[in-house]
């Protein structure tokens, strides 16, 4: 099985999101009281997704190599936020007043939608309260926040009630953010319902963006996001190394660079 058909199993996805939850960082033996496993269980799914990446195992514990990953989407708003804000512009630039819209619950995506705040008549699908806030009330915009189970970490709703919900829609533009891009995996995510979601609105959106800042470029995570079949443009805030512009050309995929910010 390649890398790019990789899924994380049940067990390494249980962990993944008790890591997420806790802050990125645990010892053995509280994971394996959490899980209620044994912690040689534990110890197998940390080694497990150690040779993935996305957690580095140190003595009697483990850490998420990507913090950010892990953090509340509230406090990863201020991190890195005038690239966000250019690769936001940069994306609501793309996006035509009157368009239906997914947004997920990405920082990133929410600084988009801090940017969609000057277009008119849009149609809001979104499982993320920041990105509703946002835009509810003005230029004629409505939006509609998908249902199911909140989550902390990602600020959003979760669960088959959300899928079910922003299935009712004919999206025109998907705007999307992944935790990594990785040559070998693809785009891609460490929470399991994130994306399972993601991939279930690429399959069918008309046209999907992601954005990503630079930092993301070569991270890994174990689940995939969404096929690169179905991913038009990735909207990135500087140049990255050669070896990802061969792999997006390969997949048909524009890199776009992000503009500096315009003052409003």
């Amino acid at each position: 099985m390649s890398q790019m058909e990789r899924y994380a199993t049940h067990r390494e996805v249980e962990l993944l999101e008790t890591l997420r939850n806790i802050g990125g960082t645990a010892r053995t033996a509280n994971l394996a009281e959490t899980l209620r496993v044994s912690e040689e269980t534990i110890r197998r799914t940390i080694k497990s997704l150690a040779k993935t990446g996305v957690v580095r195992r140190v003595h009697g514990g483990v850490y998420l190599v990507n913090p950010e990953a892990g953090q509340p989407v509230a406090s990863r708003l201020s991190h890195r936020s005038c690239e966000k804000a250019r690769i936001g512009q940069t994306a609501a630039s793309l996006i035509q007043d009157g368009t239906c819209l997914f947004l997920d619950v990405g920082s990133t995506t929410a600084h988009v939608a801090q940017a969609l705040r000057q277009h008119r008549n849009l149609t809001v699908i979104t499982n993320g309260l920041h990105a509703a806030q946002a835009l509810v009330g003005i230029n004629g915009n409505r939006v509609f926040l998908a249902g199911g189970e909140m989550r902390n970490v990602e600020g959003g709703a979760f669960g088959p009630e959300t899928l079910e919900f922003v299935q009712r829609f004919n999206v025109d533009t998907a705007v999307l953010s992944v935790d990594g891009i990785d040559e070998r995996g693809g785009f891609l995510l460490v929470g399991s319902e994130e994306a399972g979601l993601a991939r279930a609105v690429a399959s069918w959106s008309r046209r999907v963006l992601v954005v990503a800042d630079h930092t993301k470029f070569g991270e890994s995570a174990p689940i995939v996001a969404c096929q690169p079949t179905d991913i038009d443009a990735v909207i990135t805030d500087q140049k990255v190394r050669q070896s990802f512009h061969t792999l997006l050309e390969g997949w048909d995929i524009e890199l776009i660079m992000s503009r500096p910010v315009v003052a409003r």
